[in-house]
């Protein structure tokens, strides 16, 4: 089981790098005005989604369902995590929808929007480690 929490928690940091990277390269993307630069960071977005995020996602849900279907695991503490886990999931698939925004050179959002909903995954982030390590309730 140790190897399991080891692999779900490497998971798990590889899609929340991404997860705070990507709006962060909206907030620069949405301050560029010249073509190159636009180019530039429609590559690094679609590479950093497709190339980190999407595998980290996908192994973080997989070593999760594994270690809740192999060892049991229940409790209030749970049903919150993965309420959180499934905001995480919403919030990882407006990324990539926003990605196509910038693709098609159609955002109307400013750089402060992008800052703010840069700022909201920490919050679960905090929330779920809490629930994990504490199982308060």
């Amino acid at each position: 089981m140790l190897w399991a929490k080891a692999l779900h928690i490497i998971f798990m940091v590889t899609w929340m790098a991404g997860i705070f990277y990507l709006p962060r390269l909206f907030v620069y993307h949405s301050m560029t005005d010249d073509q190159a630069g636009k180019d530039r960071f429609k590559i690094m977005e679609r590479k950093l989604y497709r190339g980190i995020m999407m595998p980290g996602m996908v192994l973080t849900i997989v070593s999760g369902l594994y270690l809740w279907l192999n060892y049991g695991f229940s409790g209030g503490w749970l049903h919150a995590k993965l309420a959180l886990v499934a905001l995480l999931l919403a919030y990882h698939f407006w990324c990539g929808a926003t990605i196509g925004v910038f693709a098609a050179d159609k955002n109307t959002r400013s750089h402060k929007f992008y800052r703010v909903v840069n700022e909201l995954p920490v919050l679960a982030l905090v929330a779920i480690v809490i629930l994990v390590v504490v199982k308060p309730f």
